[in-house]
């Protein structure tokens, strides 16, 4: 049984639904990106680190949106790091499964309750579902690989998206 949380498949979801999500998870990125860029190129050195997802690498059925706009957010980081391959810019992505946030947390509650379970096996059954750890991501682990990406160590990576997961896309 899914959450309450899901999207209904694309032919029933609404364009103006479609318009926010990539508003605010793809266009969003590339306006900053691109309002940011001129400076980084300018001062000579910069990072740029986009927030994609498990599902910029891999689809879910009925999250027609989230899917494609992060996956959007996959490419935008290949073109920007291609774009700025002869500079000290660099452009990455980091693509995190299931992170405990409010959100998902209701989708626990949501699921106990639909289930009539626990919230601790609503969440290791929704965590099983795609992510074989059976444990979060966490916002730490996140802040640590963007540490990473801005380091000297990382000034050849670029373009590349980066799976923090548990294990989900590499089933």
């Amino acid at each position: 049984m899914r959450a309450s949380s899901t999207s209904p498949p694309i032919e029933k979801f609404p364009a103006d639904r479609w318009d926010a999500v990539i508003a605010i998870n793809l266009s969003s990125a590339f306006h900053t990106v691109r309002c940011a860029l001129p400076a980084m190129k300018a001062r000579g050195w910069g990072r740029i680190i986009n927030i994609a997802s498990a599902h910029g690498l891999v689809a879910s059925v009925e999250k027609v949106a989230y899917v494609a706009a992060k996956h959007g957010i996959v490419g935008l980081t290949k073109v920007v790091a291609l774009e700025t391959a002869r500079t000290q810019v660099t452009c990455n992505a980091i693509c995190p499964g299931w992170v405990l946030t409010p959100l998902v947390q209701k989708q626990i509650e949501a699921r106990a309750q639909q289930q009539g379970v626990s919230v601790e096996a609503a969440k290791e059954s929704l965590l099983s579902e795609k992510q074989p750890s059976v444990e979060f991501v966490t916002t730490e682990q996140i802040g640590d690989m963007a540490l990473f990406l801005c380091s000297d160590a990382a000034q050849q990576v670029r373009g590349v998206a980066w799976s923090i997961d548990g294990g989900w896309t590499a089933q």
